[in-house]
């Protein structure tokens, strides 16, 4: 009767969820690394949102960073004690979102939400608003029905997601330590199958590069008198894709099976047509199987540009800017992920399982430090994409599984 009594009550928060969700894709939140301002609007909202709910003790574990006006990053926790001390289950979403990117492939202001019959659109509506939204409307249902959880129920927002979590879920690891134990059942709203039936287990390493081409910039009607930088760059491109067959590995349990090696940013060079560039820069995103090491495939790609440099007489450096090895993964057998199984059958009707992905979330930070946790929610996928979007129905649903989880795990 307790779990009926909060499902009618998620039921009816659906006008409320919908409101909040624009005012969250409105306050933009990009990080420094991306050229934005940072997460302090993003962070007032939501604790303030919060603190509407009844919190008033929130703990913040700032992170310095002089590059943002607040001269740090916004992370903070907020908790629900519950009728004994134990299990403590953790829900932890991110603030940031990724830049919006070229406006014209949006049918609509990227952060403006537009509504289209159970769609939701607009920057950061799947990453990670969705699940900002899930988890506190999942604890505002409990705390409206009356209820208490069985053991402390905790919310963490943290910044910095985007671009490597060191000012966000890694810093509030180091910084307090004792907030964590292997005891607790860790959730990360982030990630999810259009089903809900992935429950993400294991991610792949990290590797990015930056690919720069030194030829020489000449006028482009002489094209002898210089060395045309962007077709080297071309060649460059073609040969670290050819990488690919290099390590050609699978592991069934990652959607896709194998390692992905793609070049993804390309930075402007001439700003006029009738300029040969000489310079030309690039990036690689590789998300490498466990096993695979990234100095391995870094040093393959600079075997790559030794030969293109020599073949089109020009320079090419390779330049490492993050890596990241996998962690060991969560157990398939671990208590969070028998405890998300069960609530996800008991309120969604949904057979999840364990699974692993390409993408990286905050869960790559637990894990190195030896907390399980697992990565849940009913998404899309149209994550960094223009006209990005998520599903009402999927917060309703979502939230239900989550508020199942809070109050019996």
């Amino acid at each position: 009767m307790e779990l009926e009594k909060v499902f009618s009550i998620i039921d009816g928060q659906e006008d409320d969820m919908v409101e909040f969700m624009g005012e969250l894709v409105a306050t933009v939140a990009v990080g420094p690394d991306n050229r934005g301002a940072g997460e302090m609007d993003k962070a007032a909202l939501v604790s303030g949102f919060a603190s509407s709910l009844g919190f008033k003790d929130i703990l913040w574990i700032n992170a310095p960073d002089d590059r943002v006006v607040a001269g740090h990053r916004p992370n903070f926790m907020v908790r629900l004690p519950g009728r004994s001390r134990s299990p403590v289950v953790w829900a932890i979403s991110h603030l940031d979102v990724v830049p919006a990117g070229d406006a014209s492939l949006w049918s609509s202001d990227p952060f403006t939400l537009r509504r289209e019959g159970d769609r939701l659109y607009g920057r950061g509506t799947e990453d990670n608003h969705q699940g900002i939204v899930t988890s506190l409307f999942a604890l505002k249902a409990i705390i409206d029905a009356g209820l208490s959880p069985k053991g402390e129920v905790r919310l963490l927002f943290v910044s910095d997601e985007e671009t490597g979590s060191q000012r966000g879920l890694a810093h509030v690891v180091d910084a307090r330590p004792d907030l964590f134990d292997p005891s607790h059942l860790i959730v990360i709203p982030d990630y999810g199958k259009a089903d809900g039936t992935g429950i993400e287990v294991a991610e792949k390493s990290i590797l990015w590069l930056k690919v720069t081409v030194t030829g020489k910039q000449c006028h482009a009607s002489a094209p002898h008198r210089g060395n045309n930088s962007l077709v080297a760059a071309a060649r460059m491109i073609l040969g670290l894709s050819d990488l690919r067959e290099r390590f050609p590995r699978a592991d069934e349990l990652f959607s896709p099976p194998r390692s992905t090696l793609e070049p993804t940013k390309m930075e402007a060079n001439v700003e006029n047509i009738n300029t040969i560039p000489g310079r030309d820069v690039f990036h690689m995103d590789c998300r490498l199987l466990p096993g695979l090491d990234p100095e391995e495939v870094l040093a393959a790609a600079r075997g790559v540009a030794l030969d293109v440099a020599e073949e089109a007489g020009v320079e090419v450096a390779v330049e490492r800017v993050l890596a990241q090895r996998a962690a060991p993964p969560t157990s398939p057998d671990a208590k969070v992920v028998k405890a998300l199984k069960r609530a996800a059958g008991r309120a969604a009707g949904i057979e999840a399982r364990p699974m692993g992905i390409g993408g990286g979330t905050v869960a790559a930070v637990l894990r190195k430090r030896g907390l399980e946790c697992a990565v849940w929610a009913t998404q899309e996928g149209t994550a960094h994409q223009p006209d990005e979007y998520c599903l009402l129905s999927n917060l309703v649903r979502d939230a239900k599984v989550l508020a199942h989880l809070f109050l019996d795990p």
